[in-house]
């Protein structure tokens, strides 16, 4: 087993809606199966606020933020598998799975009861090391700048992970609701899987943009007469945003057996109507993040297609200049943070 100091210099929360602040803690011992890695880059999702502003009424402080890591392992416990000194790597949302339950053994540890994530009840990758099990661990592909990669270890994999679950189809007709962090992830990915590609925006500003992303047509999410044009038409819906929508009409977009899926967290509980979904078989559903598998997944895709996030980066020391830029919605898309502990 490989050694590194003790304390951890990090930025943490130590209560909601404050300005984080320079903390140190002491993780203890390496665990035999655990991985710590030198911070490099980490990504700073709409999660991280959440956590820090206690959106989710769930936060415990001090919080210490960040779940889109890229870093190098400095250590290595003495049964961490797959791994090795020196080797780039990144950290998304789980940090640790049991690995005994039925969704670990499964394959789908994103699902364990008893799974840690990584800015839950454990200090993230705000900070100059990060530690992790093992198998949530992901190799950094070489064809992928680790400058950029972070957010596709969390927004990147949210949005992918529809596309392995429900075996989407290069054949199928894919619609995108909102261009922001996540939504422009997804446009991508679904353009290189060889989808049709329909992006749904308020914003007519976004139009041009939603195009360039890999859009073939977009749709005006609050205009009537555009919804009806796409009605029936498409097969996987993902609602990208944290904002209520009009959910008839979006229902009305799709296909026969088609799915509305949800990955953005919604403030109020949505409107269905039952007609909508036995009519025509349609679906709706929700995921969180996915397994190592289709992170591993995720990553090969990006490297091979050479889909990234589109990125801000920013100092770690002006994570406070980041929080406020993120807050104000002015994030395009994404904002990386940059370690820079001396």
């Amino acid at each position: 087993m490989t050694t590194t100091p003790t304390t951890i210099r990090a930025w943490a929360a130590q209560e909601a809606a404050k300005p984080v602040v320079p903390f140190s803690y002491d993780p203890g011992p390496l665990g035999s199966e655990e991985v710590e890695i030198r911070v490099e880059h980490s990504g700073l999702c709409h999660s991280d606020l959440s956590m820090i502003d206690n959106e989710w009424g769930f936060s415990g402080y001090p919080v210490v933020g960040g779940h889109e890591v890229v870093g190098s392992v400095v250590a290595l416990g003495a049964n961490a598998k797959g791994l090795k000194l020196g080797q780039k790597v990144g950290l998304g949302w789980m940090s640790q799975s049991c690995q005994a339950c039925k969704a670990c053994l499964g394959g789908q540890p994103q699902l364990c009861r008893a799974g840690v994530p990584t800015i839950v009840g454990h200090h993230g990758g705000f900070a100059e090391r990060v530690r992790a099990h093992w198998l949530w661990v992901a190799p950094i592909p070489a064809g992928l700048d680790s400058a950029k990669a972070g957010p596709l270890l969390c927004g990147g994999l949210t949005v992918f992970s529809p596309f392995l679950n429900f075996d989407i189809k290069p054949t199928h007709r894919v619609g995108v609701v909102g261009i922001g962090g996540l939504g422009h992830l997804a446009l991508k990915f679904a353009r290189a899987w060889g989808c049709e590609v329909t992006a749904f925006t308020s914003s007519d500003a976004k139009r041009d943009e939603a195009l360039k992303l890999g859009a073939h047509r977009v749709v005006s999410s609050v205009d009537a007469k555009s919804m009806k044009e796409v009605a029936g038409r498409l097969d996987l819906v993902l609602v990208t945003v944290n904002a209520m929508l009009n959910w008839k009409a979006l229902m009305g977009t799709l296909a026969p057996n088609g799915r509305l899926h949800v990955v953005g967290v919604l403030p109020a509980p949505m409107e269905v109507e039952s007609f909508a979904l036995i009519g025509g078989q349609r679906s709706v559903s929700g995921s969180p993040t996915g397994s190592r598998q289709d992170i591993d997944t995720m990553l090969d895709f990006a490297a091979r297609h050479g889909i990234e996030p589109q990125t801000e980066h920013f100092p770690m020391a002006r994570i406070n200049d980041a929080l406020d830029h993120l807050r104000a919605g002015k994030a395009r898309y994404r904002v990386v943070l940059d370690a820079d502990f001396a």
